[in-house]
């Protein structure tokens, strides 16, 4: 790392801490040249995730997007949406798969909020699904009391 006041090219590390929900790292250096202290960050490199849609179109995946359908589905419950979307985002990134279909983040989203809040998650499934009566919407509900059972 290239010295700020110097230009000298190497210096060593005095401290380091995580920031930013550990996203990213807070290096405290010391140049060993002019023994001038600075301070470097460093941030993890993400792949960016190609969202495929149902009608075949492709999209970078938005977090913002996700988040917006979980905070419909988690209002009023003990639930953090943003929790939620970290965790996805988490498992999508580790999956090093280039792209994703709306299908698979659906199923993921499912898959959490289920373990999470069920009224959050029956709220999501019945958008997500598109429940076209009560007997759909009950199908769904009976299959989750015996799950639970």
């Amino acid at each position: 790392m290239k010295c700020p006041v110097c230009g000298f090219a190497d210096s060593k590390v005095i401290d380091s801490r995580p920031v930013e929900e550990g996203n990213s790292i807070r290096r405290r250096r010391e140049c060993l040249s002019c023994q001038k202290r600075f301070t470097t960050f460093e941030i993890i490199e993400t792949v960016q995730v190609i969202v495929v849609k149902k009608n075949g179109s492709k999209e970078l995946f938005d977090r913002n997007k996700l988040l917006a359908g979980l905070l419909k589905a988690c209002q009023k419950r003990p639930v953090s949406a943003e929790e939620i979307v970290g965790e996805i985002e988490n498992e999508i990134q580790n999956s090093l798969t280039p792209e994703i279909t709306t299908t698979e983040i659906g199923e993921l989203v499912m898959k959490h909020l289920k373990k999470k809040d069920e009224v959050a998650y029956v709220r999501f499934a019945s958008v997500y699904r598109e429940f076209k009566d009560i007997e759909t919407f009950m199908a769904e509900l009976k299959q989750l009391q015996q799950k639970d059972e």
